[in-house]
């Protein structure tokens, strides 16, 4: 006699559903970027396809052609899609789509939906989420174009709603892609409807939706706000106040000179807005001095707020080990903010993102060195910035796995391997690292018996 084998039936968790939704939306981008009407010149290398695709889903902005040169209408437009797709989320799209076609939505992919933005207990105000999400989105993306139309339509006629539109939603969605040229936004540098609006644009979409959502539900009222709302903003204010000031003390006679103070003001304002995490630029970051540039590397790791269209480790997890490691040294076991206390198991889960994030950056840097060593494209442009191959590398890998975008001219010069390394980065950073990390994890009940303790010396 034989036996009925059991079929095998694969049921993801809900971190692996939410891991392989973004890699099939890159892979289908890749395909229809690869299609010969997708590129001006009709070739386009399915790599390059594969990297462009990724750095859209992942709204990282880092790629290996200039985009308005290469891609056709129907490429840039798939593009746009592709950006919206990362920026909002797969599982909104997702559960938009079941909610339109008055498909039952089940516990597990309500869960899946809000750890994708953040994650909630309230599993029953799905709609309203929902409603919120593409509202909001609308209402920023909408109002960005409407405005950026006052520069770009007389400067390029009827063409520059076009621009107007694909730049507001690539700014909403921490994107970064552009379709100026090669020197991103530096024509605007000065301009504060240009600079002005991306930044807005920027910071709306890096706060995440449901901070936005709490603003509304407690009507501004700062005495009602979520505690995450409360770091969000606070942190949020914080860096870009403080950073805006260190790239005037440090850029005053680098990168600013010739300017009047209100410009300088405005182009440093935008220097840091845009590490976090956004790839445009009003001023080429390959000229910074080493302190700009250092502090740009730190915008880019710390990124912008969970559950948003920011990457890095996210400006939550910065605070929460900051407030971890003051505690730690006053010699206190509970973290309390003003009227709040949060589990110490949140500093241990926010320190492991931190130490994921710079052992992937430094396995990543070592790699790619190691493979471009010999490659003379990369030599030859170290003779126009003087940055080295490693100061490149450490640049792009960072803006990589924080989603960012900025770069050093480097990833055009990449071999195939590289530029692998770089997309595994882009789609870690935007996953989540600690999505990734139990997407691939093996779920283990707790022994009971426990081992014996022991100590380490440490600092």
């Amino acid at each position: 006699m034989f036996e009925m084998k059991k079929k095998f039936k694969f049921k993801p968790s809900i971190w692996q559903f939410l891991a392989l939704g973004y890699l099939a939306a890159i892979l289908i981008g890749s395909v229809l970027l690869v299609l010969p009407f997708a590129a001006k010149g009709g070739s386009n290398s399915y790599i390059n396809a594969l990297f462009t695709s990724a750095s859209a889903v992942c709204v990282t902005g880092l790629s290996p052609y200039v985009t308005v040169q290469h891609w056709s209408l129907f490429g840039q437009i798939v593009l746009v899609i592709l950006i919206q797709l990362g920026g909002l989320g797969f599982m909104t799209f997702v559960t938009s789509v079941f909610m339109l076609f008055r498909h039952s939505i089940g516990l597990y992919e309500r869960k899946a939906l809000f750890a994708s933005v953040g994650g909630t207990n309230k599993l029953s105000g799905l709609p309203r989420l929902i409603k919120r999400i593409f509202i909001g989105t609308a209402i920023f993306e909408v109002l960005g174009a409407a405005i950026l139309c006052i520069r770009f339509v007389p400067d390029y006629g009827g063409y520059g709603v076009y621009l107007a539109i694909w730049h507001s939603v690539s700014a909403f969605c921490n994107a970064g892609f552009d379709l100026i040229g090669s020197t991103s936004l530096a024509k605007y540098a000065t301009d504060p409807v240009v600079t002005l609006t991306i930044c807005a644009l920027i910071i709306a979409g890096g706060m995440g939706f449901l901070v936005w959502g709490d603003l509304i539900e407690c009507k501004f009222n700062p005495k009602k706000f979520q505690l995450n709302t409360k770091i969000v903003l606070l942190m949020t204010v914080i860096l870009l106040v403080l950073s805006t000031g260190l790239f005037m003390a440090f850029e005053w006679n680098n990168t600013l000179q010739g300017h009047n103070f209100g410009e300088k003001l405005l182009m440093c304002i935008f220097n840091a807005t845009t590490p976090r995490t956004a790839g445009f630029y009003t001023t080429y970051p390959g000229e910074f001095t080493g302190s700009s540039f250092s502090l740009t590397l730190i915008l880019m790791f710390i990124g912008g707020s969970s559950g948003s269209t920011a990457g890095g480790i996210k400006v939550g997890t910065f605070a929460v080990i900051i407030m971890g490691m003051i505690n730690v040294f006053r010699g206190r076991r509970d973290i309390n903010i003003g009227k709040k206390r949060i589990e110490y198991s949140l500093v241990e889960q926010a320190l492991a993102i931190f130490a994921a994030f710079l052992m992937l950056v430094m396995v990543a840097v070592i790699a790619i060195c190691a493979i471009e060593n010999n490659n003379t494209a990369i030599a030859a442009l170290t003779v126009d910035d003087g940055k080295s191959l490693f100061e490149r590398v450490l640049f792009e890998c960072f803006s990589a796995l924080g989603t960012v975008g900025l770069s050093l001219n480097l990833t055009p010069q990449l071999g195939i391997a590289s530029k692998i390394i770089l997309i595994i980065l882009m789609y870690a950073g935007r996953v989540g690292i600690l999505t990734l990390a139990l997407a691939l994890g093996e779920k283990r009940t707790t022994a009971e018996i426990r081992k014996p303790i022991d100590t380490l010396l440490i600092g």
